[in-house]
């Protein structure tokens, strides 16, 4: 008969102390571990809405919806929705490392419990307000990018009217009934939320005959 190790010895010893190894789940509730990390979860505060999440994932687990809406005659509300699929997530952590925003904006969570029973529940969603081109209506970026960036870039977002337009936007001191009394899509146009193409093209100057 082979006899035990020492260190067996030992463990067995400790464990008639101290009780089993093993935690009582489902009988008493299981604590993950300090670097346990689980599926990530999006934080609608601090995320911005940049897709930095969605174009690094590697299982596609992130995707995003813009969704555009006519509030009124010639008014136009956008929110972009991103959506994280619970399913198809490798929980790698990509998003996480590649978030601009402090790495807070989505974050691997505790929650290790992921079985479903209904598979169409698999995904979680947040919703962030989009700056739309006042031109063409393209989206442009959501509104909390655009903050992100002034605030980095500090007085130099004055060069650019969609960032410090937007932030007026949000302060209540942007006054629309001035921007549409100009509609020529010219050097007036300059001054309103546009998206790269269209601010190219209100910017270039004609070459002289």
């Amino acid at each position: 008969m082979r006899l035990p190790k020492l260190r067996e010895l030992g463990e067995a010893i400790k464990a008639l102390i101290k009780g089993p190894y093993t935690v009582q789940f489902p009988r008493t509730p299981l604590v993950p571990h300090a670097n346990f990390r689980g599926m990530p979860e999006f934080n609608a505060d601090r995320c911005v809405g940049c897709l930095a999440c969605e174009q690094v994932c590697p299982a596609d687990a992130i995707a995003h919806r813009d969704v555009i809406e006519e509030t009124s005659p010639g008014r136009k509300k956008a929110k972009r929705v991103l959506i994280h699929y619970a399913d198809t997530c490798i929980v790698c952590g990509q998003c996480e490392a590649a978030c601009i925003a402090d790495h807070a904006g989505i974050k691997a969570s505790k929650n290790w419990d992921l079985a479903f029973f209904d598979r169409s529940k698999a995904y979680a969603q947040i919703e962030k307000e989009l700056e739309l081109c006042e031109i063409c209506g393209a989206p442009v970026a959501c509104t909390d990018h655009l903050e992100w960036i002034g605030e980095r870039v500090g007085e130099l977002s004055y060069a650019n009217p969609t960032l410090y337009l937007s932030h007026y936007k949000r302060l209540g001191l942007f006054d629309e009934s001035v921007l549409s009394s100009a509609r020529d899509q010219g050097p007036a146009d300059r001054f309103k939320i546009l998206c790269a193409r269209c601010r190219r093209e209100t910017t270039q100057t004609t070459p002289p005959e």
